[in-house]
């Protein structure tokens, strides 16, 4: 089971301290208010930030759980049933939201090297003027043990540490939010990313269903991973190569492992002759197994071989089945590199040169120091938050419950249903599908393999690509144009 973000802590021995557990229910929450300006789209906005804690509370008004957010609310605001709000998070599971809100939707952005190690501190932060504040208000939201969420009395993280637990946490977050600030009747938004996106689909399993639906107008997926059959290559599961095969393709464009003048330097072009070789040729040679004919199978080897930049020998001894470590590995291994797994253009330099897989993934730690000290930097010195307990980036939680019922209850989540059924119910939600290129964590295909299947209403589901990886807004130029694409699906 892939485990998405958190997966790049595996090859890392950390033993992260556990949230702390309040004792102390009867403490009212801990909320810091504070004010800000920033320009976005030559426009000055100013705003109210308001970080901290929302209890929340079982049937019996006792709490079970602090959710820490951070809300940017503009000023000027004349009609809140028309002033958007989106409701951030990123994914894991396990991560809090500092890096959609420092590296893309805040008001203060991380500047890091693109394709390169974040270093050490001080890291560069500076006035984002690629924010959305000027089309929606804001809210970063950290679930139940990430960032300073914590479960409360005698509740414990098991208690919301689960595809269906989390959602029906955040879902309850949600609604109070919006009654304590009068905003049930505003456009709606949900931007999740890695995790995130599967949260945005059991969230609408919660929020949408009933006659106390909390209509969703929009939601955007970022780094798509909804229906894990498509990226997984577990023993057996042969539509996961599938999925992965042109993310290989485009990795080994990149890096020059395939000859781009047969395609005349097109990579589009290129993608697309990948995709259809994916389906039409690919998926039927692993679909016969062993009675693949020999001559067949020596044509598809050539291809993939083609394709991907590896030997034609290592894909006949692989049986034409990759695993995504083993790629990392091979495509540069005579080089002594491998690349990475979240963005693929990264490389690392490997200790042997006989390893199957990568000792870790560079472009995980290309990026692992920096978002923290900016985030608890920002925390403190511009919100004025002043809370000095361990604050968990990623990797503090533990034994996630993967059943998610009727859609989910096998050994591949599969949340796609749900997104779609809202589709088909609710008539205004659209869905942005944000995908970068290099990004072999939750890859392109995949995503588009998925929103293939039957269920979706096709002409409001918009797929957008960047050459980039999973966190695509390292990439200045994705970065544009990824806060571009979801201004665009909130005010179209």
């Amino acid at each position: 089971m892939i485990r998405l973000f958190a997966a790049a802590l595996a090859a890392v021995s950390l033993t992260l301290p556990a949230l702390a557990q309040d004792s102390d229910t009867a403490s009212e929450p801990r909320v810091y208010e504070s004010r800000g300006q920033v320009t976005v789209n030559g426009e000055r906005i100013r705003y109210r930030a308001i970080a901290g804690e929302t209890y929340l509370r079982d049937e019996d008004g006792n709490p079970t759980a602090s959710i820490f957010s951070t809300t940017y609310i503009a000023d000027g605001m004349t009609d809140p049933r028309t002033r958007p709000v989106a409701f951030v998070f990123n994914g894991g599971p396990g991560s809090a939201s500092l890096w959609l809100h420092m590296g893309v939707f805040g008001p203060q952005r991380l500047v890091l090297p693109d394709v390169g190690d974040d270093g050490a501190a001080p890291y560069d932060v500076v006035e984002n003027v690629y924010s959305i504040l000027d089309v929606a208000d804001l809210v970063f939201v950290d679930p139940v043990g990430t960032g300073w969420s914590r479960a409360l009395g005698e509740s414990s993280g098991d208690d919301f540490w689960g595809v269906n637990e989390d959602a029906e946490s955040l879902a309850q977050f949600i609604r109070i939010w919006l009654s304590e600030n009068q905003r049930w009747n505003s456009p709606k938004y949900l931007l999740g990313e890695s995790y995130g996106t599967l949260r945005i689909g059991s969230l609408l399993n919660q929020l949408e269903g009933s006659f106390t639906d909390v209509a969703i107008n929009g939601v955007a997926l970022i780094s798509t991973v909804l229906d894990f059959r498509y990226d997984d290559t577990s023993a057996g599961n042969d539509i996961g190569y599938v999925g992965l095969m042109p993310g290989f393709a485009a990795t080994a464009w990149y890096h020059g492992k395939v000859d781009r003048s047969a395609w005349n330097n097109d990579l589009e072009a290129f993608l697309a002759a990948a995709r259809e070789f994916a389906v039409e040729d690919y998926m039927p040679a692993l679909m016969h197994g062993v009675t693949l004919p020999a001559e067949r199978e020596a044509a598809v080897i050539a291809d993939l071989s083609r394709f991907t930049g590896l030997s034609e020998d290592f894909l006949r001894r692989a049986n034409m089945r990759v695993s995504l470590r083993h790629f990392q590995r091979e495509l540069r291994r005579d080089e002594g590199l491998s690349v990475g797994r979240l963005d693929s253009r990264y490389t690392g330099v490997e200790v042997d040169g006989i390893g199957d897989s990568p000792e870790t993934d560079p472009s995980f730690y290309g990026i692992d120091g920096s978002y923290t000290a900016a985030m608890l930097d920002y925390f403190g010195r511009s919100l004025g938050v002043d809370i000095t307990e361990y604050y968990s980036t990623i990797g503090g939680v533990r034994g996630w419950n993967w059943d998610a019922g009727r859609t989910g209850n096998n050994n591949y989540i599969n949340v796609a249903p749900w997104i779609a059924r809202a589709m088909r119910q609710n008539s205004d939600l659209e869905v942005l599908v944000a995908q970068g290129y290099y990004d072999l964590a939750t890859p392109f295909f995949a995503a588009e393999l998925m929103f293939n299947q039957p269920g979706f209403v096709q002409d409001r589901v918009r797929f957008e690509y960047y050459e980039s990886g999973h966190m695509m807004y390292i990439h200045h130029p994705s970065l544009e144009a990824v806060t571009q694409d979801v201004r665009e699906l909130i005010t179209d």
